[in-house]
């Protein structure tokens, strides 16, 4: 399929680089510091504890979804809190999460291929999550980026993909969204009316009741492909935003 368009908004997290491996870093790093700044905290929370307890933190404030920071420090909080541990090392301890969560291994596609589309078409990243580009060094390949935390909503609301499109400049239709989840990047981009691409890296079978994405890929070298094919994607006339 090809139609044309003005800009591209991009998901991050197991879209650009897997988040399993960042995760699984954050839990030992940050059980490291806990064992030697906290005994006790590491003690009563090692990493499985410290994961339910997360779990735990995260069903108890649902409000926060869209502010992951919030909810990792809160986590932090929690955890010292209860095992009696000094609560002025909660700055600290949520360097090291901070740290090492933008610490990133791209899929191997990934950056060359991001290069390749950015040189073609303005692209924001769009995230639920608390990377951020600067600490990543991608920054400069990014119009701008605009998490959950910042807008107040998380995908698949509407709104956060219609304020990309707003800061982009562009109508709704205009522009394609790419992402790996089924329902917070395809789903919620096309129900915004924005142009949907799933980018499906491990053969998953497409599975929604109403929608189905406009293009999917299985890399994003794939994507590039069909952008470098696509002779007036950055030469579709002006439209107002929807």
């Amino acid at each position: 399929m090809t139609f044309p368009i003005r800009a591209i908004t991009l998901d991050l997290d197991d879209t650009l680089w897997p988040f399993a491996p960042i995760g699984a870093r954050i839990e030992r790093t940050l059980d490291a510091f806990l064992r030697e700044h906290s005994p006790q905290t590491a003690a009563m929370f090692p990493v499985d504890a410290m994961r339910a307890l997360r779990e735990r933190v995260f069903a108890d404030n649902a409000h926060l979804m869209h502010d992951l920071s919030a909810l990792r420090q809160l986590t932090i909080e929690h955890a010292l809190r209860e095992s009696g541990g000094d609560p002025a090392l909660l700055d600290a301890a949520y360097e090291v999460f901070y740290a090492e969560r933008n610490r990133v291994e791209y899929y191997p596609d990934s950056l060359a291929a991001l290069e390749r589309i950015a040189a073609r078409v303005p692209v924001a990243a769009l995230t639920n999550g608390n990377a951020d580009l600067e600490r990543v060094g991608i920054a400069h390949l990014f119009a701008f980026s605009l998490g959950s935390r910042e807008h107040g909503a998380a995908k698949p609301h509407a709104s956060i993909f219609r304020a990309a499109c707003d800061r982009l400049g562009c109508a709704h239709g205009d522009v394609l969204h790419v992402g790996d989840h089924i329902e917070m990047d395809v789903a919620g981009a096309a129900r915004a009316g924005l142009r949907s691409c799933w980018i499906n890296r491990d053969d998953r079978r497409w599975e929604h009741p109403e929608l189905t994405p406009d293009l999917e890929f299985d890399t994003l070298t794939a994507l590039a492909d069909w952008l470098d094919a696509v002779p007036t994607v950055a030469d579709a006339p002006d439209r107002p935003t929807q």
